[in-house]
């Protein structure tokens, strides 16, 4: 990479050069970044997307600038750490630190928000590589762009996603004055972000004060302190990182045998009949939008433990012959990182008929997608305290149940947007939208806790709607099958079983808020809809007008 002029030794090479090998061989993107992502036009189709960088300090718009030179200053004791432990000249160090935050913050004022860009419908461009070239020079995107997705064969003409151009050209223009007089600035700035990128790599001084770093920025966001994460944790992550081909397969026949992707489908089935029968009667639907949606969740696609892709058996016995492990761990996590990489390349090249999974199987994360009309419910999911064969049913209906209802209600959302379904009663359902928002409006938040109801209002009618579908299914069964099982060392009823099922998934420790986090905060998640259900508050004799029996409920689903 040439070395940097914090240490005296340093070579001025091309910029593009050195910014070519951080991107492909390093992981490293510092001023966009890029990836292989589905056409827009054509899901099934992989095409290379330049987005806007991450950046490692917690910046927002909206910050007051009391906080926002806070967290500055903090950044830069950390880069300066970095540079002394790297054995730098103090005095250099401290100069070359400070002109990286410069070019960090200038960076952060060129972009704009993810709704500017969505109100200006300008989420995304397709531009070719020389159009780009055109308008951000100083990157020669089609040298970075190869070296960083070969075996893709790239040419002038190839289209690619641009993100948010404005960014970009900017970007260039600021990279430009940079190399005119700069230049060692520029070349230090990228050199302490990949020491930032690699830092979990190297020895314990660099990992003690990245830990610092994120201690001081969580108290001056006002954000809980972080837990220790055991070193175990740590070690099974990346080893899902980087050899999941292999650990799918073996996960999968180990956690998700056929018994249980027997029960696990036979619930599923339970969710989707309840559906049915609710989309039947909701008020707000005409009979066509009713037997419209009861298509929709007839033609749908379910995949549970693994995507078929992962559990080839060629696939479980790859031997990985392009990493080289040995005793620097750093240059043996480098050589995940290529392979990773390579093979994802060569993944996205492959003709791949079916839906591409998003999660690993062991993942604890479902979703539905739109494209491909199909929901995935990983392996990681179905297991306790979400889901077992051997469990009483009341829990897993609860729990596992109201997660499976919760994604199937996530095929209607664009009927709930405005204008999103012109047959149905818009009064009748505008008056439902208006008091679930009120509804959640309603409850205290804890301290250091705030919300978006705007982003979070699709996710909390399926949550309500989810643990309701749920509870339907739940019941039915009971009329079915008499003689349920319930939990001994409990002196609870099945009904309450189920209920405090769903709570107890939903109920984790606050995490810190995204801006653009769709979900509401956990204590939401487990009031929001427990109160919007009055069996609730029946089987737990809830009095009236009491948090969680109110004397109004909403119904949306």
């Amino acid at each position: 990479l040439g070395g940097w002029r914090i240490s005296g030794k340093w070579t001025s090479l091309n910029f593009n050069r050195t910014l070519r090998l951080l991107m492909s061989q390093y992981g490293h993107f510092p001023f966009f970044r890029a990836y292989l992502g589905p056409h827009p036009a054509s899901p099934h189709t992989p095409v290379i997307q330049i987005d806007q960088p991450e950046f490692d300090v917690p910046l927002k718009q909206d910050q007051e600038q009391k906080i926002y030179a806070q967290i500055f200053r903090e950044y830069l004791t950390y880069l300066n750490q970095l540079g002394t432990l790297l054995r730098g000249d103090p005095s250099k160090v401290q100069e070359h630190s400070s002109l990286s935050i410069s070019i960090t913050s200038r960076l952060f004022q060129f972009l704009r928000p993810l709704e500017q860009r969505r109100a200006q419908g300008k989420l995304f461009q397709m531009v070719t590589i020389d159009q780009l070239k055109e308008m951000a020079p100083a990157i020669d995107w089609l040298s970075c762009l190869q070296a960083t997705f070969t075996p893709m064969s790239l040419s002038p003409s190839q289209s690619l996603v641009v993100h948010d151009v404005e960014y970009l050209k900017n970007m260039s223009q600021l990279v430009e004055e940079m190399l005119l007089k700069q230049r060692d600035f520029l070349q230090s700035h990228m050199i302490l972000g990949l020491v930032v990128t690699l830092s979990p790599a190297l020895d314990s001084q660099f990992q003690e004060a990245r830990r610092k770093l994120s201690q001081k920025l969580r108290e001056l966001t006002e954000q809980p302190p972080m837990p220790a994460r055991p070193r175990w944790m740590k070690c099974v992550e990346e080893t899902g990182t980087f050899f999941e081909p292999t650990l799918a397969a073996l996960f999968v026949r180990e956690a998700f045998g056929p018994s249980t992707r027997s029960a696990a489908m036979k619930l599923f089935t339970a969710i989707r009949d309840a559906l049915i029968t609710r989309l039947r009667n909701l008020p707000w639907m005409n009979e066509e939008t009713q037997n419209m949606a009861q298509d929709k969740v007839a033609q749908l696609q379910v995949e549970m433990g693994a995507s078929e892709w992962a559990l080839k058996p060629e696939l479980a016995r790859q031997e990985y012959n392009d990493i080289q492990l040995g005793s620097s761990f750093l240059q043996s996590v480098l050589s995940c990182v290529r392979s990773l990489r390579a093979r994802i390349v060569q993944s996205f090249l492959q003709p791949h008929p079916q839906h591409r999974w998003k999660v690993s199987p062991w993942d604890v994360n479902a979703y539905y997608s739109v494209s491909d009309h199909v929901v995935v419910f990983p392996a990681g999911l179905l297991q306790p305290p979400f889901f077992h064969p051997g469990y009483p049913r009341a829990v897993n209906f609860g729990a596992a149940g109201s997660i499976m209802a919760h994604e199937l209600l996530h095929i209607f959302y664009q009927l709930l947007l405005p204008g999103g379904c012109l047959a149905c009663d818009n009064h009748a359902l505008q008056e439902a939208h208006l008091c679930l928002k009120r509804h959640y409006a309603a409850f205290p938040l804890p301290s250091r806790t705030s919300f978006n109801d705007s982003l979070t209002f699709l996710e909390n009618a399926a949550d309500v709607g989810g643990l309701a579908i749920a509870l339907q299914a739940y019941s039915k069964r009971l009329l079915r099958h008499h003689g349920e099982t319930v939990l001994p060392s409990l002196d609870l009823s099945p009904q309450q079983i189920f209920f405090r099922s769903y709570a107890q998934v939903m109920c984790r420790k606050p995490s810190p808020q995204d801006s653009h986090d769709t979900h509401s905060p956990p204590h939401l998640r487990v009031h929001g809809p427990l109160s919007s259900t009055p069996a609730f508050a029946r089987y737990f004799r809830c009095a009236r007008g009491a948090l969680l029996n109110p004397s109004s409920r909403c119904q949306l689903w």
